[in-house]
């Protein structure tokens, strides 16, 4: 397997010259960076290709890595079921950026745009629906951003007085903020319950 991804690697680098940054074979996988500006002009490359024939897109996800101006990776994730063989390609972009849709090319990236628009803000230029997916009505964020916070905005319960949804700011109960950290195996300088009865 790796054999036939070494070749691949190296056929990419010479056929897409330019378009295709620095393409990383590391366990077991092939990795392309690819700019916005040429991510549909690499995928049908790869698609139509007698010696690549990525004729399916099997994810499109993202990661966050907020420490850098481009914060996001747009992963994707192609198939050859004639080689057998996979690649992953990466393109990254921030909140402004907008990353090409590749609906057009494979027209199953469509659910997989609107959760990665949904949970990280990426957003999909051309996109025939660009709107969010797995997420309510309304709801404020991107929960899978590292600056989203843990408890949310809202919280959301169904009132069964009311018959209907209620949307509520998140409260924390006092019980669940106070934290000690302290392990009961490694020593607290407390005395838990039950330990009374335990012989010194």
């Amino acid at each position: 397997m790796s054999a036939s991804l070494s070749e691949l690697s190296t056929y990419l680098g010479e056929k897409l010259i330019g378009w295709v940054n620095d393409p990383v074979l590391a366990y077991g996988e092939l990795t392309v960076c690819v700019e916005p500006r040429d991510l549909i002009e690499v995928v049908t490359f790869l698609r139509d290709d007698p010696k690549c024939q990525f004729i399916s897109i099997i994810d499109v996800c993202g990661a966050d890595y907020p420490s850098r101006a481009k914060r996001f990776d747009v992963v994707y994730h192609l198939l050859s079921p004639k080689q057998n063989v996979r690649i992953r390609i990466k393109v990254q972009a921030d909140e402004e950026t907008m990353v090409p849709s590749l609906t057009g090319v494979y027209p199953g990236a469509d659910w997989f745009e609107r959760e990665t628009y949904d949970l990280y803000g990426v957003l999909f230029s051309g996109h025939p629906d660009l709107r969010r997916i797995l997420t309510d009505y309304g709801f404020e964020g991107h929960p899978l951003r590292k600056d989203f916070p843990l408890t949310g905005f809202v919280e959301v319960r169904y009132d069964d007085e009311a018959k209907r949804v209620i949307y509520e700011p998140v409260e924390l109960k006092q019980e669940f903020r106070d934290f000690d950290f302290l392990s009961p195996w490694e020593g607290t300088d407390y005395v838990l319950p039950g330990d009374e009865k335990a012989k010194q």
